[in-house]
């Protein structure tokens, strides 16, 4: 049985996640812990106890989703759970894949996701930015009515960002371009959309100024090349060397989330990256979700529970 254990990214996370696999395994809490002790926030205390409004804050949702994906995975691990063929996560979850391929370490990590998330929330103004997830329509005509809405005010920015699954693609950009698009997706005939709760625009051009400054910083982070192929959403690819890690995650911030094709390419018969089974490492099912409507099938669970976890361990 071949395992790719996958990492959701923002959006995942909740008050009160990951409570009673914490208690149960003390990997969970380490990884919380040395993430912490990275930015200088009690990352499990704000977990268990919020408020919501404090882990919804980018800078701190970002090392908070990192830790928990990463301390799932070290749970798994350190309870006889077999070792990964591949590894993908999905936006931020891409850093916690990264960790877990011993790419990065895990304080590297978590100054850095700490800083891309100020970063992200600095590049554009509050309110400024929107994101919305628009359902059961094709590629082609969200493209064509976010280029439309683009186009009737010079310089705002509206395009697709995370294409997550077939009938779900999220759009980005500046919060007026989307309401354009918005309408003019209505009078297309697509039915349903719905606005996100965030303010930062992810996945956009208005991420690029981010992006450079994210870059200073990566270049300043020891990378290794990966234990374990790590699938990047930029090139839904696996990189060649840790140079090409640093662009592509610079890319990331900017440029689409390839999620599909990502779990495609886990699904394909006969490729080296080839999967029977599906694990997800954090808070949560939305991957898991996924993967069921992209590729189904591969087996895809999520290990955010005990139950679910030892179930998962079963089939081990």
């Amino acid at each position: 049985m071949t395992i790719a254990f996958l990492f959701p990214g923002q959006g995942s996370q909740s008050v009160g996640m990951l409570a009673e696999l914490g208690a149960q395994h003390a990997a969970v809490r380490d990884a919380f812990a040395e993430c912490s002790d990275a930015i200088g926030v009690d990352l499990w205390q704000l977990a268990q106890h919020g408020p919501d409004v404090e882990l919804n804050r980018t800078e701190l949702t970002q090392p908070a989703l990192l830790a928990a994906g990463v301390g799932v995975y070290r749970a798994w691990r350190a309870a006889g759970g077999a070792a990964a063929h591949v590894l993908a996560g999905h936006s931020l979850g891409e850093y916690s894949a990264l960790v877990c391929a011993e790419a990065i370490s895990l304080t590297d990590a978590a100054r850095l996701v700490h800083l891309r998330g100020k970063l992200m929330q600095s590049s554009v103004p509050e309110g400024a930015g929107a994101m919305a997830a628009v359902l059961n329509a094709e590629l082609s005509v969200i493209e064509a009515a976010c280029q439309q809405a683009g186009l009737q005010v010079p310089g705002e920015v509206i395009a697709p960002a995370n294409l997550n699954a077939p009938g779900q693609i999220v759009i980005s950009g500046h919060a007026s371009a989307l309401e354009r698009a918005l309408k003019l997706l209505a009078e297309a005939g697509v039915r349903k959309a719905i606005k996100l709760p965030v303010s930062v625009p992810s996945h956009c051009e208005l991420m690029r100024d981010a992006a450079l400054k994210l870059d200073v910083a990566l270049a300043a982070i020891t990378l290794h090349a990966p234990r374990i192929p790590v699938l990047h959403n930029v090139s839904a690819g696996i990189a060649q060397n840790t140079s090409e890690i640093r662009s592509l995650l610079v890319q990331q911030l900017y440029s689409r989330v390839r999620w599909i094709e990502c779990v495609q390419a886990l699904a394909a018969p006969g490729s080296a990256l080839s999967c029977t089974r599906a694990l997800e490492c954090g808070p949560g099912k939305a991957l898991s979700g996924m993967v069921k409507r992209i590729a189904p099938e591969l087996s895809a669970s999520a290990l955010a529970n005990p139950a679910e976890f030892d179930a998962a361990l079963q089939l081990n």
